[in-house]
């Protein structure tokens, strides 16, 4: 079990990562949410580690791609990454790697970790396949540390297993927020993800709750009403400063 120190900080947007980062992430598959979720992670940790202007402008984004693996199962029930829905400065750069199953989507993304010059590497993974034991997961996460490339790893329809993963979320799709300006008006279509995510472990925050959303230059959170007390105003202020 992965134990805490007194007063460790409670994880915000745009708090820089303490060196390369392994999450997993579980979440329904037919609502697609994980798949986004991980890229508004990685979007939120690439975004707190770039000087302030490069940031709001993408240019970080520009100069290095992304690497994303799915096995068939994960393709079958969620889809493939839909490229007008990307970031537009990824939307040409997406290495999408297609396998068969747990064990090829492992050794792809573990290759994956290797390339320094990858801003990050996403994964979709359905169910709780054997090849993806405790042995594959510090592999993993070894991979990330050593090389300096972090892994969002989604875990489609999965039940929480035994992991070494540094993060690790129970995240499901969550409405979106109502327009600025007006919240009476009809939405002319879709609004911004957003996300309800437990981090459940983790080995430098303590667990916590939010509904986050992204309005596509930063990741902001809240606290669920039915667990907020007072606002978050730490998190509030980590996402003003992203």
């Amino acid at each position: 079990m992965l134990t805490l120190g007194q007063g460790a900080p409670r994880w915000r947007p745009g708090l820089p990562p303490a060196g390369p980062v392994h999450h997993e992430i579980f979440a329904p598959a037919d609502e697609a949410g994980g798949a986004a979720f991980a890229l508004a992670l990685a979007l939120d940790s690439l975004r707190a580690q770039a000087p302030g202007e490069e940031a709001r402008r993408g240019v970080f984004l520009a100069e290095r791609p992304l690497l994303w693996v799915q096995d068939a199962a994960s393709i079958r029930k969620a889809g493939r990454p839909y490229a007008p829905g990307l970031p537009p400065a990824w939307r040409n750069r997406v290495i999408h790697v297609a396998v068969k199953d747990a064990a090829d989507a492992l050794f792809a993304l573990e290759e994956g970790m290797r390339c320094r010059d990858l801003a990050c590497v996403i994964g979709e993974i359905c169910g709780n396949p054997r090849a993806l034991d405790l042995t594959a997961s510090r592999r993993l996460g070894l991979a990330a540390e050593r090389h300096g490339v972090p892994l969002f790893l989604v875990r489609h329809d999965a039940a929480r297993d035994i992991s070494s993963a540094r993060m690790r979320w129970q995240v499901r799709s969550a409405a979106s927020p109502l327009p600025r300006w007006n919240a009476a008006a009809p939405r002319a279509g879709p609004g911004v993800g957003s996300w309800h995510a437990e981090l459940f472990r983790a080995r430098t925050h303590p667990p916590g709750e939010w509904t986050l959303h992204d309005d596509g230059q930063t990741l902001i959170a809240e606290r669920p009403v039915a667990h907020a007390t007072a606002p978050d105003h730490g998190a509030m202020a980590g996402a003003a400063g992203a």
